[in-house]
């Protein structure tokens, strides 16, 4: 099992739970997600930049 430090990016809900579910799916992609963090938010292009740490099986 390794890890790996992502960055993504996500568009802005306005609800945090439907943004928290878009955000877990991205990561999910990738990988299993450990856990994660709002680093930016850009009102003007509705998006968000989330990094995070995810666990893949190899």
């Amino acid at each position: 099992m390794t890890t790996h430090f992502i960055t993504a990016e996500v568009d802005l809900q306005e609800n945090p739970a439907q943004l928290q579910k878009e955000i877990e799916a991205e990561l999910e992609k990738r990988g299993e997600p450990l856990r994660w963090a709002v680093t930016k938010v850009d009102r003007q292009k509705q998006k968000v930049k989330v990094e995070g740490i995810v666990t893949k099986k190899e």
